[in-house]
């Protein structure tokens, strides 16, 4: 029975991890936390990381380690505070994450699995033109710029070392507890306020965070993930209008929805400084998960109307 060293099992996606792997009698778990949890179950080791950076030592928290999982990063966020953020993200996605990985690959850790971002590849797709694993990355952003320096130099401590390394660039990440834009969304619709989202004809693509995990478990062991990039969706890609439908009917709040055309949304955002936010709600962007099926067999099992149901049972059951 293998131990595996979680990083980030505080946050959304590594929480959840966290819950699955708690419960899972096929491997050991350790996780790296700066604050102990409230509890932790008898098969899981506590390791005290104050902080990540380019001289964090991780000999304790590698102990015994056959895989890393590192859900760990300086997350992006709609209102950056820091004034260099480039270098802000390096230090803890780059340099911290490269470190964690050659002190991993001296202690002998057989596979090293990165939870990166969309953002890597870009930002928008054309309708209908999803990217891919392979396509060249071309990152927008700081935060996508950290994750892509990241990437290119967990491949080469790779190819130096012989460990294994698994990069899996999820797009938004959508369930329980889930924050943002989506639960301010959530919010409005269960509220019953008007939205201008009604005649939207994008793509975008989502991931369960239920399915993200099931794909970050599947890659612990599978041997055909070793040295992959893979990105990760629910296979089920909606508009935004469609989005919000489906979020109404499972908080049983049917969408008011306007039928305002996205040319004149765009244009209004801009005019008020938030592009960015227009671009998410009506622009396009899509993942190919071809790749998972076909190397590692891998479908989404869970559905979009299934996951939702969670998220609007959990917003009525702690909002409400």
């Amino acid at each position: 029975m293998g131990r595996i060293l979680l990083t980030g099992a505080s946050g959304f996606v590594g929480g959840a991890i966290h819950e699955y792997l708690s419960n899972s009698s096929t491997h050991k778990l350790t996780v790296a936390l700066r604050r102990p949890m409230s509890s932790l179950p008898v098969t899981t080791t506590l390791a005290q990381i104050d902080q990540i950076d380019g001289v964090t030592d991780w000999s304790r928290a590698l102990l015994d380690s056959d895989v890393v999982i590192h859900a760990a990063a300086r997350v992006h966020v709609m209102q950056e505070s820091s004034t260099d953020p480039l270098t802000s993200f390096r230090k803890v996605n780059v340099e911290g994450t490269l470190n964690l990985a050659r002190q991993a690959a001296e202690k002998g850790v057989r596979r090293f699995i990165f939870i990166s971002s969309i953002k890597v590849n870009g930002e928008e797709t054309s309708l209908g033109v999803p990217y891919t694993a392979c396509a060249e990355p071309a990152p927008a952003d700081p935060y996508g710029i950290s994750k892509m320096e990241a990437e290119k130099g967990l491949m080469r401590i790779a190819s130096e070392s012989g460990m294994e390394v698994v990069i899996i660039r999820p797009p938004l990440v959508y369930g329980p507890g889930v924050k943002a834009n989506f639960f301010n969304m959530m919010k409005w619709l269960y509220r019953g306020v008007p939205l201008p989202f009604g005649a939207i004809c994008n793509s975008r693509s989502l991931v369960a965070l239920d399915n993200l995990v099931d794909f970050v478990v599947t890659c612990i062991d599978h041997p055909k993930a070793a040295n992959q990039v893979f990105l990760v969706s629910d296979g089920d890609d909606l508009s935004t209008t469609e989005l919000l439908k489906k979020m109404g009917r499972a908080l049983g709040k049917p969408a008011r929805l306007l039928p305002v055309p996205s040319g004149v949304l765009t244009l209004a955002a801009t005019l008020l400084g938030k592009k960015t936010l227009s671009q998410r709600l009506c622009g396009s962007l899509q993942v190919d998960i071809t790749k998972n099926r076909e190397l590692l067999n891998w479908l989404p099992p869970v559905t979009v109307e299934t996951e939702l149901d969670a998220v609007a049972k959990d917003f009525l059951d702690k909002h409400v």
